[in-house]
């Protein structure tokens, strides 16, 4: 393409508020930039300007995987955003391009491993068994997400950080304040601060660590010199914030599920296709609302005959890469028959979740427990009459009330 093609001419900005949605509702802003083209302007409630955004799954592919695009560089503008506050703190990883950030995931990559998060499994499972067993002890009605869907993961990334099991609520407490726009800038800061002190303790107590727990793991590297404290600190945050992800997640999942008996019935019927069912279940749910980080453009950049400038902001759907009809054809249907299914709900390139393989050992668990264990069970309310979170960055019921 030669330079006079590229196009100068700017699209329309489009403005994405923050938007309160429901149930598993596609996000209707969204929708029509996806519509408009693979290349839009977007301008996000908090921040300053405008930026640009990539819908198509080649582009995010490429957006997320080009070193030409950059995270650090975030961090020196007022960027659009949905958030009025970054969740990351300078330096922490989500802010990092490599190779400072490949040195730090690998610090704690054995944790992440399959191996490593076998490591967890039977200790998880026991930990379901036993929130479960309290469930039906209990009785109808209840509420899921009070009840396993919260617990349980914050269990498990506990478990996996080698946070002790007396600290889990307050963790569970910091990440709710942390991941919601509607407390303010103030109240989420104040939790971040005291989270990162918590773990600075806690990190700075391993220092010559040989557990297999994340924290272990980062005391070591940082006794070793390989990285700091402080970078220890930001990324244990944000696993652990992370690993909080599975309770929206499942959230909506089993929202949907217990809408659609069809889809219920043939996981019963079928459970060798749950893991792959969970995949495309996985891929179909909107996790969060509008986008997450953005990246800055490096040097100029043309994707799809549109020019991206040196300085400007790019954000990128997985949301929207997800339903990409030339990746997944007829993406609006959940097919659990659907492969390959090459689906980016856990990211791309060096970003990638690190928590993805843990993540979907924690879906199948509850999948297989609650399908297994509560034959009978079903919404206790009209869907319509569910409360999903306010304000909050990622999607997913504030309680998901059940019977059986």
């Amino acid at each position: 393409m030669t330079e006079e093609t590229l196009t100068e001419t700017l699209p329309p900005i489009r403005h994405w508020p923050a938007l309160d949605l429901t149930g598993t509702d596609f996000d209707p802003v969204l929708r029509e930039l996806m519509r408009e083209g693979p290349v839009t302007r977007i301008q996000l409630p908090n921040g300053e300007g405008w930026a640009w955004l990539v819908t198509r799954m080649d582009d995010v592919r490429m957006v997320t995987n080009d070193p030409r695009f950059s995270r650090e560089e975030v961090m020196k503008k007022p960027v659009t955003r949905l958030a009025p506050h970054f969740i990351p703190d300078p330096g922490a990883v989500g802010f990092l391009d490599p190779p400072d950030h490949t040195r730090l995931r690998r610090s704690v990559a054995a944790a992440f491993t399959a191996k490593g998060v076998e490591r967890v499994r039977e200790k998880a499972r026991a930990m379901l068994e036993e929130l479960v067993d309290e469930l039906l002890q209990d009785g109808p009605p209840a509420d899921l997400t009070a009840t396993v869907l919260s617990p349980f993961p914050i269990a498990v990334i506990c478990e996996l950080m080698g946070v002790p099991a007396a600290d889990r609520h307050t963790m569970h407490t910091w990440t709710q304040l942390i991941l919601s726009s509607s407390n303010g800038k103030e109240i989420s800061e104040k939790a971040k601060r005291e989270m990162a002190a918590y773990f600075s303790d806690l990190i700075g107590l391993r220092e010559n660590s040989t557990g297999e727990d994340v924290t272990s793991l980062l005391g070591a590297a940082v006794g070793r010199g390989e990285v700091t404290l402080e970078e220890a600190v930001g990324l244990a945050g944000l696993l652990q914030i992370g690993g909080e992800a599975v309770t929206n997640n499942s959230g909506q999942m089993f929202y949907l599920l217990l809408t659609r008996p069809d889809l219920v019935e043939r996981l019963r019927a079928e459970p060798e296709i749950r893991p792959r069912a969970i995949d495309e279940l996985l891929r179909w749910i909107p996790h969060r609302n509008a986008v997450g980080l953005s990246r800055i453009a490096l040097e100029d950049v043309e994707i799809r005959g549109v020019r991206i400038r040196a300085g400007d902001a790019v954000y990128n759907s997985y949301l929207a890469a997800n339903r990409d009809p030339e990746v997944f054809p007829d993406p609006e249907t959940i097919d659990f028959s659907r492969s390959p299914n090459p689906h980016v709900s856990f990211g791309f390139g060096p970003h990638f979740c690190p928590g993805n393989m843990l993540a979907r050992l924690e879906e199948e668990l509850m999948v297989d427990a609650l399908l297994d264990r509560i034959p009978g069970l079903r919404l206790a309310v009209p869907p319509e009459k569910v409360p999903f979170k306010k304000g909050a960055l990622i999607r997913g019921p504030e309680a998901l009330p059940v019977t059986w």
